[in-house]
């Protein structure tokens, strides 16, 4: 269950309103310029996706290794790793307004683009645009720093970077089709925004209580 609340969380980040604009442009520095190839585009938009899962799973083998050099706390981790997710949830419905997770646009030098190229421009996204994936990464790391062990830490933001990445490499290939997809999913931002923050509350309460652990044993 909780590798499905990851992928969920890496399936919205695509669509915020700090990603979805970005990616017809993403898709033209994956083409690399002139005639799009959709076999070009995908095989960039894959080193692109390989790139930015790298620097998360690191993240993810991080945020579990200090988890669990502070197992003995466990109920205090939970409470506050919890009330840290409701607190990105907050910021989602806008009940707060903080500028650490708008992000940024950023420029790359996307001439003669290949696919380690596209590997290293996956790495700089990951490390630049942090703050603007920030609210669903965020709440993904907690869950990683609650892990028991660091194996599963990784897997979880593994996860959590197939749910982001599924959508770019279908984007990089269908990207003219989905053009009207694209517009619909803007004109519904508020309601996305609402669903999104809700979501992430209804998970930083469960963590708060100790609850998480408790449904995830149910669901399983």
């Amino acid at each position: 269950m909780q590798f499905a609340v990851v992928f969920l969380e890496g399936v919205i980040t695509f669509i915020s309103p700090c990603l979805l604009p970005m990616i017809p442009i993403y898709i033209s520095y994956f083409a690399g310029g002139g005639e799009r190839s959709r076999k070009r585009t995908l095989i960039n938009a894959l080193g692109f996706v390989l790139g930015f899962t790298l620097i998360f799973v690191f993240m993810g083998v991080f945020a579990s290794t200090i988890g669990k050099l502070l197992n003995s706390y466990h109920s205090i981790l939970n409470i506050v790793l919890g009330t840290i997710v409701i607190f990105l949830g907050l910021n989602y419905l806008g009940v707060f307004h903080f500028n650490l997770f708008n992000g940024g646009a950023g420029r790359a030098d996307t001439k003669d683009m290949t696919f380690w190229k596209s590997v290293v421009f996956g790495i700089v996204f990951a490390v630049g645009w942090t703050p603007c994936v920030g609210t669903f990464l965020g709440s993904a790391l907690m869950l990683a720093g609650n892990q028991k062990t660091v194996l599963k830490g990784a897997l979880l933001l593994a996860v959590y970077s197939l749910g982001l990445g599924i959508p770019f490499l279908v984007s990089a290939v269908l990207v003219d089709e989905m053009k009207n997809t694209f517009n619909t999913v803007k004109k519904h931002y508020g309601i996305i925004n609402k669903v999104s923050g809700l979501f992430l509350v209804a998970v930083g309460i469960l963590m708060c209580f100790g609850l998480m652990d408790s449904l995830l044993g149910i669901l399983k």
